[in-house]
């Protein structure tokens, strides 16, 4: 039957589920438009046999996610010691993944479930209050038994513990600094140091955070997508299990299964990482055509190719991060991936900058002959440039994917906040008046009222903490330089993040500031990113985690306590699991390929930065080689000007909403390509389109039940049992176990091989 569209002012309503009836009462087989106008925000949700369509953040607040608050404990003795403990575990993981072919953020869901199995276990077994109430000679250890087991593990005290653990591994960052300088510089970071160094990142993003709270965390469109499976998870486990029997019965089914066949993918069958039928169909072809193919669909192993039209289907590298995505966020970055296809191939056969004479894609420095340059001996030991040196070797090379993520990165640093000023400064003066007229009617920031919020001056000290811990080997005023920068670019990045669920990196500006003010010192290039950008990415994380301590209700002053707990657990653990894996797999990391379990693509790309900027006399200047990558940011500005001036013109044209063009996203993965393993691609955009196509539209009803929730079960159960594989088969413990070399496993590390793990050439 066709679908009609009629529209239904339904106002006054009390909650989700009243919403979802009263439509329901309408028509059940009809589509409705519910229009809810707030001040200054004008708002459309659209109903689909009484279900609604999610799209907005207002349509996350209102339905995706309950603002039930059953008042129940945060933080408690055993709330504590499970976070702290299992924070160890979470902020190691996140930390060996820094140095893997893709950089996955361990899930919060695989977190929430061994959180969440202990807390039930704590619960069950050890005594309780009751337990000695009929026991006269042991009374007086009823309170004692009351602050080791209060009862049921709630929402609450789960909550706490996860947030622990999650804030505990947002350091690996700034560690990776540190990594550089053992790599690179064979420079041993004192422990103390780099300790304060990470904290006084973290805190000093933390307390930015807390100062922009009216603008970045309380409005219902600062949703931060990627929270929603975790919040879903939170809810099902917990809420009342008469009403989501079947949801935990479709959660644990589909963490079990996604278990159970991750050991497929990633021990016994990593072909399947990378299906590429165009590398098999190449096996007989000529080396030249073989070498090609290699380039442009193989992807499978890091720095391989573009891998075009390769399928992956192994879970723990697509995630649930784009069935959580809005898909405004996910059709912009497919116009990205596609120009990126185009821009590196026509870089790279064009022989612009000198690219023929270097790996496709390579993030290390390279000698005009395609050699590894030798930094080592234009540095020196003091880490500052040795002109002489300089003068005997020559200037670096860069390949030409490496100078292609460098312009687009600055072409979206300059879209973000071109688009920022242009598309959003309404909305932000609207969200900063609500807030402070107390006329924010998003109905989770209402419920949160009840709580006492934490003040303004307990954000303002941990910055002046943050500042003081700050060990550096900058100059005082370019320390404070570091700083304002951050600080300045942090809104832009949050409020982009926040409505998307997409962050620009801003390293480049941050390293293109840093070269300026300390030309031919690489480390200090280091230290000013990670005092600007790394303060960027870490506020960007704690904000998110404060918008998930808003959907469960979590008092704002435990979160405070929580986070910083958090962060100074972290500090510790994110360099002590550094420093063996940078001694044990050096050779790996300084090797421009890697292998398809360790990779320093991440540690390369940051010292590669570093070396160049701090020679950008050299080679940024207009008279330099690469000249067109700062230039970057001042036309990453332009076409966002004159797309906001044709938006004031024609808001739409044809079936596009010309303000739905984000040209910073667009930019941003246009370098997406330019590092790393490559497989995935395809997969998780046929992810997204399934559910944010297709379910979400067609669906809406199962959308709003399952699809968060199957998304956190399934990156719960693919990281659980990699986990449980990189202690029993990785050689976490100390032995390795490979599985038995056959087809879909071959044996790549053996000299005489020739294919990759998709049978795509080995290109030396």
């Amino acid at each position: 039957m066709a679908i009609t569209t009629t529209e239904k002012e339904l106002t006054n309503a009390d909650s989700d589920s009243q919403l979802i009836q009263d439509a329901k009462l309408i028509s059940d087989s009809e589509s409705y438009v519910v229009r809810s106008d707030e001040p200054g925000n004008a708002t459309t949700t659209r109903f689909l046999h009484g279900e609604p369509i999610i799209t907005s953040g207002e349509d996350v607040s209102n339905y995706a996610v309950d603002d039930r608050d059953d008042g129940d404990q945060s933080l408690t003795f055993r709330s504590l010691l499970i976070g702290t403990i299992v924070a160890g575990l979470g902020a190691a993981l996140n930390e060996i993944y820094f140095f893997k072919p893709i950089i996955v953020v361990i899930s919060p869901t695989f977190v929430l479930l061994l959180i969440y199995t202990v807390g039930k276990a704590w619960e069950r077994f050890l005594p309780t209050r009751a337990s000695f109430q009929n026991r006269p000679r042991l009374t007086w250890m009823t309170p004692i038994a009351h602050f080791i087991n209060p009862g049921p593990f709630g929402l609450k005290e789960h909550a706490v513990a996860t947030l622990i653990c999650t804030t505990a591994a947002n350091g690996s960052t700034a560690v990776g600094n540190f990594a550089v300088q053992r790599l690179f510089y064979d420079s041993k970071v004192n422990a103390t140091t780099a300790v304060l160094a990470t904290f006084s990142t973290a805190c000093f993003g933390y307390g930015i955070v807390g100062l922009l709270r009216p603008l970045t965390v309380y409005p219902a469109e600062m949703v931060y997508w990627t929270n929603l499976p975790t919040v879903a998870v939170f809810q099902t486990l917990h809420f009342d299990k008469t009403q989501t029997s079947k949801r935990l019965k479709v959660f644990w089914a589909t963490v079990t299964g996604a278990a159970a066949y991750e050991v497929i993918p990633s021990y016994m069958f990593p072909w399947l990482n990378g299906v590429s039928i165009p590398c098999l169909a190449s096996l007989k072809a000529s080396d030249f055509v073989r070498m090609t193919f290699t380039n442009l669909f193989g992807g499978a192993q890091a720095n391989e190719g573009l891998g075009l039209l390769s399928l992956s289907f192994d879970w723990q590298y697509i995630t649930s991060t784009y069935m959580s995505l809005p898909l405004v966020q996910q059709w912009n970055s497919w116009i990205g991936l596609g120009l990126c296809y185009v821009g590196m191939l026509a870089i790279y056969y064009s022989n612009a900058f000198q690219s023929l004479s270097f790996p496709f894609i390579s993030t290390d420095l390279f000698n005009a002959n395609g050699t590894l340059y030798n930094q080592t001996a234009v540095f020196g030991s003091n880490f500052e440039l040795n002109q002489t040196a300089y003068n005997i070797e020559g200037r670096p090379f860069l390949s030409g994917s490496f100078v292609w993520s460098s312009m687009t990165g600055n072409w979206a640093i300059g879209g973000l906040i071109a688009h920022t000023i242009c598309f959003y400064s309404g909305y932000i003066r609207d969200s900063i008046k609500r807030v402070r007229s107390n006329t924010l009617d998003d109905r989770h920031y209402i419920a949160m009222k009840k709580y006492k919020e934490a003040p303004w001056w307990w954000y303002l000290i941990l910055l002046v903490l943050a500042f003081f811990a700050g060990d550096t080997t900058l100059p005082w005023w370019g320390y404070i330089i570091a700083l304002t920068l951050g600080v300045f670019v942090a809104p832009f990045s949050n409020v982009l993040f926040a409505r998307l669920g997409n962050g620009i990196a801003t390293n480049g500006l941050m390293k293109m500031v840093a070269g300026a003010l300390h030309p031919g010192r690489p480390v200090a290039n280091l230290y000013f990113s990670m005092w600007s950008h790394d303060v960027i990415a870490t506020s960007i994380l704690l904000a998110g985690d404060l918008k998930l301590g808003q959907y469960l209700k979590i008092p704002p002053r435990v979160m405070v306590l929580t986070q910083i707990w958090g962060t100074i657990l972290g500090c510790f653990v994110n360099y002590a699991v550094m420093t063996p894996i940078v001694s044990n797999q050096r050779e790996v990391l300084l090797s421009p390929v890697g292998t398809n379990v360790w990779s320093g693509q991440s540690v390369q790309s940051l010292n590669t930065a570093a070396i160049t900027w701090s020679l950008a006399g050299q080679l940024y200047s207009a008279s330099g080689p690469y000249v067109w990558v700062p230039i970057g940011l001042v036309i990453g500005m332009i076409p966002t000007f004159i797309q906001w001036l044709i938006w004031k013109r024609w808001p739409k044209i044809g079936p596009v909403e010309v303000d739905k063009i984000v040209l910073p996203v667009i930019y941003q993965y246009m370098g997406w390509l330019t590092a790393g393993l490559n497989s995935t691609i395809l997969s998780t955009i046929l992810v997204g389109i399934i559910s944010q196509v297709w379910i979400r539209r067609r669906h809406p009803g199962w959308y709003r039940k399952f699809n968060y929730l199957v998304g956190g079960a399934l990156d719960g159960g693919a990281q659980t049992m990699i986990f449980i594989l990189t202690f029993a088969v990785f050689g976490a413990s100390g032995v390795s176990r490979p599985f038995p070399t056959w087809w879909g496993n071959p044996n790549i590390s053996s000299p005489t091989a020739v294919n990759n793990l998709d049978y795509c050439k080995i290109i030396e």
